[in-house]
Order: structure tokens, then C-alpha cells, then sequence
């Protein structure tokens, strides 16, 4: 297993590169990297990609994805979740536990690893960090960290009780994983919608107001403070989270932030009167909720960009904006829509590059990915910064609910390889 990626620009923040090098990828890790290796005697004739006037990337890790399986398979299935994200170029992602049932169990998180065991990509799991995903009682968190759990979460829903938080946020500190929390408080969200203003009031549809996030926000942030577990940020997508998040990490808190991609570029204003494909949890917010999330990802207080990759079948999504279910797929929009939303307007290259490899590897502690130095696992990205395209079918996802059908973006991804081999080719 050996693959040449030639005349690249290998831009890697994690040793701060940024040129144009060859990459030789060896039994499933990074070899060599370097100036003029395809010109040497000793590469000629071994298989090579020509990767001129592309990007060569560390492997993209979405840290926040929704596979549907089981009880979802309607929408989804791992096999076909990991083809999106090979796609998409990224080569890891981690699969939230909101399946039906949860994945709280260490013999379901056993099964889904096996059945992920010969995915495209890497699929990690996410363990539940309540029975059931109910609030009432915590699982058994050490078994499921032995089972194999990247993370602990109970997204799609919060963990209400700061008690059973600050409980579960010590004992996944001692067992050195974050745990993700879905800030929101169901008390405020009540049948909620989308953001709750004068864009809801237009549609004469229940809002969700802002502080239905951030002070679940802020309870987390002084629970992670109190107890030194690692709280990582779901889905941030109001000003006041990135204030809060940027207040707590200058204080030291143990704690870190994602944004996706629908938050930082779209909001309430561009909803097309009750189309459901807009409709996600948190909903889009204000204009200047939008823009604070871009300032936050611009400066590093938002850490990470994760798709939250939320497949539903055309049938649930025709039930109309109120009876819809929350989400959109992300996985195969995500880089096109970084590259024409964000480069150059906050973010470098290797910021960009940062957010959606480096900074995940680190949040889930993944040593061996996130970087091109030798030694590492060889799994890259090849995107084409000037390839534009339109977001239309066929998505290799089983679901098609995107608010960003027919837009015209540029950058893509041109291949994407796992292990040293290719997954994904355009």
C-alpha cells in the first residue's frame, strides 16, 4: 500500500505548512513529506495522484454526525453516512447516540463498532450519558468508555439536571473523554420552531428564544469550572455562546466549541416563508448571531466546525415547517460551503484547515490524525480550491434535506484517502 500525492499544497497547521510538496503515504501512514520527491529514482513508476493546484489536507474529522442506525435506517445507515462523508472529505466522523433505542449500552456500542468496522472512513460512536437518553439516571459510563466511546453525549436533548451534569462531567474527566452537551433548556424551548423575533412573527410561527441556549450555556461552562471535565459546545449558534464560550476560556476552563456550517451562513432573513428544509435545532438566528459565530470561529473561540449532520426522509420533512422534524445533511456541503463562505473573509487556509482537522483531533484526542507529519495515520484530503459546483442530487446520503439545494459553491473535494487508500475520487 503505497500512494505518491504529487505537486500539492500541503497545508498542515499543525507543523504551520503551507507549500507546495509531495506526500508519500506507506503502509497505511504518512512516509514523507517533502520538495521533488516524485522527481527521485527511487519513486518513479509507484501509483501516484497529481494533486496540482489542489489543497493536500490532513483528513477532515466531523465530530458531530447523525447516522440514524439503528431505527433510522429510513434516513440512513452507517454504510451510507460514511459515503457522504468519504464525499465530503472527511475521514472521521463521530456518530452522535440519539438512535433508536439509544446507544447506551456497551453490547450496542460493540455491535455498531463492528458494523462500522469496513465503512470508507473511520466511524467512532458517541455513548449516551443517560439511560435512555431520559435525564433520570447516568449509564454506566466506564463500560461504555471500555466498549470502545469516543465521547459521551445526550444530543438531541440536554441533560437537565446540573446534578446528574456535574456528576457525569467528573467521571468522563477521570476517564480522560469530553463529553458534548446540546445546550438548551426544554423549558424555554417549549414548541419552539425557529428563532423567536420578528422573522417568526412574520411567519406566524413560535420562536425559540436565544437564551434557550446560552444559559444552558453558562450552567455547563461553571459545572466544567467546578469539576475540570471536559465540556465540549454543540452547535453554537448565538452571540451570546461565543461570549460566554470566549469568557470561560480565558478564565482556563476546560472547555470547547463547534459551529455548523447552516449557523455561519445563513439566517432567520433567509428562510423562504415555512420551507421545512430550513428548520433545525438551534434554528437559524439573527444576522448578527450569524456573524458572531464567524467572528468566533475566525479567532479560535469557536474551536471546530461539525456538520450536525441530521439525515430525515422526504416524507417527514413534507409535513410542513411546524410538524417537520428538526436538522439538515451536512457532510458532502460542508467544504464547498467553508471555502466560499469563510476563506479569505476571517479565515486563512490553514484556520480553515484547523477547525475542521487539527482542532477536532485534538478535542477527541486523536493523536495519530489532525496532521501530515511522518507517522501519522495517512488519511488526507485533496480539495480544489477553484472547482465550483452546484449543490443539487444525487447526495450519496440516503436524504436530500438541505437548505442549500441549487447553491453554486466553490471548492470541492477532489479525493479523499483512508489508511493510505483512495475512498473517494471525483
Amino acid at each position: 500500500m503505497v500512494l505518491l500525492i504529487r505537486d500539492g499544497l500541503v497545508v498542515d497547521p499543525s507543523r504551520k505548512i503551507e507549500a507546495r510538496l509531495d506526500v508519500l503515504l506507506e503502509d497505511g501512514k504518512v512516509a514523507a513529506v517533502g520538495r521533488g520527491l516524485s522527481a527521485k529514482s527511487a519513486f518513479k513508476g509507484m501509483p501516484s495522484l497529481d494533486a496540482k493546484g489542489c489543497w493536500v489536507v490532513p483528513g477532515l474529522i466531523d465530530l458531530h454526525v447523525h447516522l440514524r442506525e439503528p431505527g433510522g435506517e429510513v434516513a440512513e445507515t452507517i454504510a451510507s453516512g460514511a459515503q457522504a462523508a468519504a464525499r465530503g472529505g472527511f475521514t472521521t466522523v463521530l456518530a452522535m447516540p440519539n438512535t433508536k433505542p439509544p446507544v447506551d449500552d456497551p453490547a450496542l456500542l460493540a455491535d455498531l463498532r463492528a458494523r462500522a468496522a469496513h465503512a470508507p472512513v473511520r466511524v467512532l460512536f458517541a455513548g449516551a450519558v443517560t439511560e435512555g437518553q431520559g435525564g433520570r439516571v447516568l449509564t454506566r459510563l466506564e463500560a461504555l468508555a471500555k466498549a470502545g466511546a469516543a465521547a459521551f453525549s445526550d444530543d438531541g436533548r440536554p441533560v437537565r439536571d446540573p446534578d446528574l451534569m456535574s456528576r457525569a462531567l467528573a467521571r468522563a474527566r477521570d476517564l480522560g473523554l469530553p463529553i458534548l452537551s446540546h445546550c438548551e433548556d426544554p423549558d424555554l424551548l417549549g414548541d419552539g420552531v425557529m428563532n423567536e423575533g420578528p422573522e417568526a412573527d412574520r411567519r406566524g410561527l413560535k420562536g425559540i428564544p436565544r437564551a434557550c441556549e446560552t444559559v444552558m450555556v453558562c450552567r455547563d461552562v461553571a459545572l466544567a469550572e467546578a469539576t475540570g471535565g471536559r465540556l465540549h459546545i454543540c452547535h453554537a449558534s448565538a452571540a451570546g455562546t461565543v461570549t460566554s464560550l470566549r469568557l470561560a476560556k480565558a478564565r482556563g476552563t476546560p472547555v470547547t466549541g463547534e459551529a455548523a456550517p447552516h449557523h455561519w451562513t445563513l439566517c432567520d432573513q433567509d428562510i423562504p416563508g415555512r420551507d421545512p428544509d430550513y428548520k433545525m435545532n438551534p434554528p437559524l438566528r439573527s444576522a448578527s448571531d450569524r456573524d458572531a459565530v464567524r467572528d468566533g470561529l475566525a479567532d479560535g473561540t469557536i474551536d471546530a466546525i461539525a456538520s450536525d449532520h441530521a439525515p430525515h426522509p422526504r416524507a417527514a420533512k413534507a409535513l410542513g415547517f411546524e410538524a417537520a422534524p428538526f436538522g439538515i445533511i451536512g457532510l458532502e456541503t460542508s467544504v464547498g460551503l467553508a471555502m466560499t463562505v469563510l476563506l479569505g473573509k476571517g479565515l486563512t487556509p490553514s484556520a480553515l484547515v484547523d477547525r475542521m482537522s487539527a482542532a477536532p483531533a485534538r478535542i477527541l484526542g486523536l493523536k495519530s490524525r489532525g496532521s501530515l507529519a511522518v507517522g501519522m495515520d495517512a488519511d488526507v484530503a485533496v480539495i480544489d480550491p477553484r472547482l465550483s459546483w452546484t449543490v443539487k442530487p444525487p447526495f450519496a446520503s440516503k436524504s436530500s434535506n438541505t437548505p442549500f439545494m441549487g447553491m453554486r459553491l466553490k471548492g470541492r473535494v477532489r479525493a479523499t484517502i483512508v489508511a493510505g487508500r483512495l475512498v473517494h475520487a471525483l
